[in-house]
């Protein structure tokens, strides 16, 4: 059998380089896309030190034409893929009337309609091979949602409904898709992130610096749970106990449940904007 053709959007750091990496050792031809050059030629240089068949790209996920461009350098180049993972994303936190419309509007479009590009610019391929594995990578977020992170519950929460749908609908052509959504984990997502105010901020770094996991542990788990044929990939097996709750309990019970374990996240916002609003 063929090495496997492997495209990972965001795929110069953080979770994408460990997914880059995971593939490589394992014998894959990987093709990186990124915004940021000299990350991508660092990951690069890694990848090909593994012994992989490695290409970079620049590609910006807010751009259709440089997804279409993407693929058609790997039909060129690579006569195909077989796995497109949609990793490209970013975070922002605030509560509902405090972050503005503009970071809603950013996250909306790399978040969510980056990986609709990369779907969308990859399907015609996909269907003519009729093979072809999507892998999205979303979040627990996107199943459980907790106070002041609106924007990037919604973002993550639509590409898991996105990720559904497609795996009805594409798998008459032979491809199969997959969600990931992982917990918090060690990665560098915060550099880019918006906050709407110092306290989301903090909360945010503290979650992901202090994690358990790091992003080449996750990785891992991801590639298991892709050799397994799993539509949901949940890395995280404490929070995946809390989603089955969620789908288990009436609502009103688990909103209950919900308010009580995040309590602590709205005093301390309420603290910082002086205290309760009436």
């Amino acid at each position: 059998m063929s090495a496997p053709r492997v495209f990972i959007t965001g795929g110069a750091s953080g979770l994408g380089r460990a997914l880059a990496e995971a593939y490589a050792r394992r014998g894959a031809q990987v093709c990186i896309g990124d915004l940021h050059d000299s990350r991508g030629a660092e990951t690069l240089s890694a990848l090909r030190a593994l012994g992989a068949p490695a290409h970079y790209l620049r590609c910006d996920v807010r751009e259709e034409a440089d997804l279409q461009a993407a693929a058609q350098w790997l039909q060129t180049h690579w006569g195909g893929v077989d796995v497109l993972i949609n990793n490209a994303g970013v975070a922002a936190s605030g509560a509902i009337d405090a972050l503005p419309m503009s970071d809603w509007q950013w996250i909306v479009d790399i978040n969510l309609l980056g990986v609709v590009r990369g779907c969308k610019a990859f399907a015609p391929m996909l269907r003519a091979q009729r093979s072809g594995h999507i892998v999205n990578i979303a979040s627990m977020a996107g199943l459980i949602h907790p106070p002041v992170m609106s924007a990037y519950n919604a973002t993550k929460a639509a590409v898991v409904a996105l990720s559904e749908t497609l795996n009805i609908e594409l798998a008459p052509d032979g491809i199969r898709v997959s969600v990931v959504c992982p917990a918090f984990f060690r990665t560098n997502l915060t550099e880019g992130a918006r906050a709407a105010d110092a306290d989301s901020g903090r909360v945010m770094n503290k979650l992901i610096n202090k994690a358990r996991f790091s992003a080449d542990e996750i990785a891992a788990k991801v590639l298991r749970g892709l050799e397994r044929g799993d539509f949901h990939i949940l890395t995280h097996a404490h929070e995946a106990r809390i989603w089955r709750l969620k789908r288990w309990l009436p609502y009103a019970w688990f909103a209950r449940l919900m308010r009580r374990a995040t309590r602590g996240m709205n005093q301390r916002r309420q603290a910082a904007q002086g205290g309760p609003h009436s």
